[in-house]
């Protein structure tokens, strides 16, 4: 137990997981009168130690940290992280937003370890509501303890739930040895594998894949293996980063898409991939010209791209594995052979089972969604108050995984939980309107119509 975690005792907020937002909104918060604590189940921090690749950059500015887009002048900005480790000067001459993913895993480390409110090692087991006193009963453990002695109680009036994704595996491609056929989320695990292997095959198109395929590809003159990439999106996309494309990634855009009727947005979120699950451009522009520089006097690379290729299954041979895979545009199926098969499958949110306790006062829509309030509030039946982190694409849309947003969401959570503002939730943010009424506003040339009549309507 930490010097400030008191078990048995009430708070006012019980944050469950510690991934970036939940980080955020622990260090937003003890710059408040609130008194949290957050809990983690892992040893220390740790954000996708997996894919913490060499020269990986984040995919949004530096501004995107945890708390300098609601706080500028908190203590726990990336910048201030720079001056207490004595590398001020360093990014100062660096030169660019985008810095290694590394460094900012370094940097919620030290976020983390800085904070008060945190404690590690602590499991959450269970989740119940007191009826009589009006609050959540958090049950957690230590995983590295046996017994009752291994086990915590914490009361809290409000609960945020910020435990993240998982890794997904189609279960046609499961059941296979984890050295030889894993996720990309375990691909520094399982590189000196890779390098052992004569022919590599990598599945996906997100970035994680891009990621390990250019990781690969800069390997693959001392290792000599074959390399392959498949993917069953129509091909290797880059992820929109236009200046005008990003604006989907402001407040006002996730105002306008909760106000969105639930059946538009559900078709209009698949529609929106490269918004969000695209290749960052100067990973493509990279991976380009390394095939390039590799083919130069009629040389060949030795490596295999296919998209529109679903892998439809994974069978091991005695000398590795057999793919069955189809290339649905055209219609044909084949079979491809590889001794090392990297997923990347995308991850995926199940249940948690801490909140089985209280499944009976959560509500869900018609697809077992949860309800989720424009505040980032789960309806729940009971006094106390349940609120959710990174879970609501389909409520919230294509922002709610974005680090950028990660600020305005987490001033949203605290403004409702203090009854006050206590961050400055940001408007009027972006060049672009996303909804008529706001555009007619603005525009002296324009006027909304009535639907049926085809007359200007009266405005209040």
């Amino acid at each position: 137990m930490t010097d400030d975690e008191r078990s048995t005792d009430s708070y006012d907020v019980v944050g469950i997981g510690l991934g970036p937002f939940n980080l955020g909104l622990a260090a937003l918060l003890e710059e408040t009168e609130s008194d949290a604590l957050f809990l983690e189940r892992k040893p220390e921090f740790e954000w996708h130690g997996g894919m913490l690749i060499e020269d990986a950059t984040l995919e949004v500015p530096f501004l995107a940290d945890l708390v300098t887009l609601a706080d500028p002048t908190s203590e726990y900005t990336y910048l201030n992280y720079l001056r207490e480790t004595d590398r001020l000067y360093e990014f100062y001459f660096y030169e660019t937003f985008q810095v290694p993913r590394r460094e900012y895993d370094d940097y919620c480390r030290w976020v983390a370890e800085t904070l008060g409110n945190t404690a590690f090692s602590r499991t959450v087991t269970d989740v119940r509501y007191d009826e009589d006193r009006k609050e959540f009963h958090v049950t957690a453990r230590d995983p590295e303890s046996g017994g009752t002695c291994g086990t915590f109680e914490y009361r809290a009036e409000n609960v945020v739930v910020g435990v993240g994704s998982v890794p997904k595996i189609p279960e046609a491609l499961q059941g296979h040895p984890s050295e030889d056929v894993f996720h990309t989320a375990s691909y520094l695990d399982r590189r000196e594998r890779c390098l052992d292997a004569g022919a590599i095959t990598v599945v996906g198109s997100g970035q994680s894949a891009a990621e390990v395929f250019l990781d690969l590809l800069k390997r693959q003159p001392e290792a000599s293996y074959r390399l392959d990439w498949l993917t069953r999106s129509e091909g290797f996309f880059p992820m929109e980063y236009s200046k005008l494309g990003l604006q989907h990634f402001t407040p006002e855009y996730t105002e306008y898409f909760y106000d969105l009727p639930q059946e538009r947005k559900d078709d209009l979120v698949p529609e929106q991939g490269l918004l969000y699950k695209g290749i960052d451009p100067e990973t493509s522009e990279e991976i380009y010209d390394l095939l390039y520089e590799r083919s130069i006097g009629d040389a060949d690379p030795d490596v295999g791209m296919l998209a529109t290729t679903e892998v439809e299954d994974i069978e091991a041979t005695d000398g590795g594995y057999r793919l069955t895979c189809e290339q649905w545009q055209e219609g044909e199926r084949f079979a491809h052979e590889s001794d090392v098969v990297v997923l990347g499958t995308g991850y995926h949110r199940p249940r948690p089972p801490f909140l089985a306790g209280i499944e009976d006062r959560i509500a869900r829509d018609a697809k077992g969604r949860l309800r989720i309030a424009e505040n980032y509030e789960i309806e729940f039946d009971g006094a106390a108050r349940l609120f959710v982190q990174n879970a609501d694409l389909y409520s919230h849309g294509v922002g709610t995984p974005d680090l950028g947003l990660g600020c305005q969401r987490n001033a949203v959570i605290i403004e409702s939980l203090l009854g006050e503002e206590r961050y400055p939730t940001d408007e009027d943010t972006v060049f672009q309107d996303f909804s008529v009424e706001r555009f007619c506003s603005k525009s002296p040339g324009s006027e909304r119509l009535d639907d049926e009549r085809a007359t200007p309507t009266q405005e209040d």
